[in-house]
């Protein structure tokens, strides 16, 4: 079976909603576009305002944090964000606009912890995304890993959970792990596997009711004695993926 592209998922707003889209271009050196292009910032970050560069997710709102977070799904074009929450309802946002930035963190605040630092502000850092890593890294995921961890798990576990950008369908469970250090051609554009990606908490809550269901982190270590589900890779060269577009193992 030839591997081929199944989803592409972005996150405008770090830790606040997900978005599945058809196509993309990548860019060289580059993080998915609009992928965690704004990040909203907590009463105890380490910085005032907007910062220069790229910071830690510990200064951000995050779903390990904040389960209801991971319930969150969105729709962009641009500076236009929609965001909708099962509990919360639907907001329509204008991230260009400081006015949006206080609804978005009053519209966040009912579904953020009581005794965590509140939300505070929305931060934009031209040209970094807000990802877990400074490096410009897009993460990829294998479907058929998915569907061995969620039989050993005992419940379907959705792709949702794991935050990523990329998924693979037609690998065997676990191959991704053994391309590090290798490339990979997917439409116009070539990748090369650079690290696993090791997971935290945040995968534990079910992401289409915002509720802790599942203990990912024991199902992952009890099946393959790692934290880790998925990788990371970074952009070679540059071109347009797509849904559907084979994946080569250069």
């Amino acid at each position: 079976m030839t591997a081929r592209l199944a989803h592409i998922l972005r996150h405008p707003i770090k830790a606040v909603g997900v978005e599945e889209i058809a196509r993309a271009s990548l860019h060289a050196g580059r993080a998915l576009a609009s992928d965690r292009r704004w990040a909203v910032a907590h009463r105890s970050a380490k910085f005032e305002g907007q910062p220069g560069a790229w910071q830690s997710k510990l200064n951000f709102l995050r779903g390990v944090a904040g389960p209801e977070l991971m319930a969150i799904t969105a729709r962009s074009d641009g500076a236009k964000v929609s965001l909708h929450h099962p509990r919360a309802g639907t907001i329509a946002l204008d991230m260009a606009s400081e006015a949006d930035h206080l609804r978005l963190i009053a519209w966040l605040t009912p579904l953020w912890p009581e005794g965590r630092p509140a939300p505070s502000h929305v931060v934009e850092v031209p040209g970094q995304a807000l990802t877990d890593w400074p490096d410009p890294f897009l993460s990829l995921l294998s479907l058929a890993s998915l569907d061995a961890l969620s039989h050993h798990a005992g419940r379907p576990l959705h792709p949702n959970r794991w935050r990523g950008n990329l998924w693979i369908a037609g690998w065997e469970p676990l191959a991704e792990r053994a391309l590090i250090g290798r490339r990979l051609r997917i439409g116009t554009a070539m990748l090369e596997i650079v690290q696993p990606v090791t997971r935290c908490r945040a995968t534990c809550v079910n992401p289409e009711t915002g509720a802790d269901d599942c203990d990912t982190l024991a199902a992952l270590d009890t099946l393959w004695g790692h934290k880790d589900f998925g990788v990371y890779a970074r952009v070679l060269t540059g071109g347009e993926i797509a849904q559907g577009d084979a994946v080569e193992i250069i």
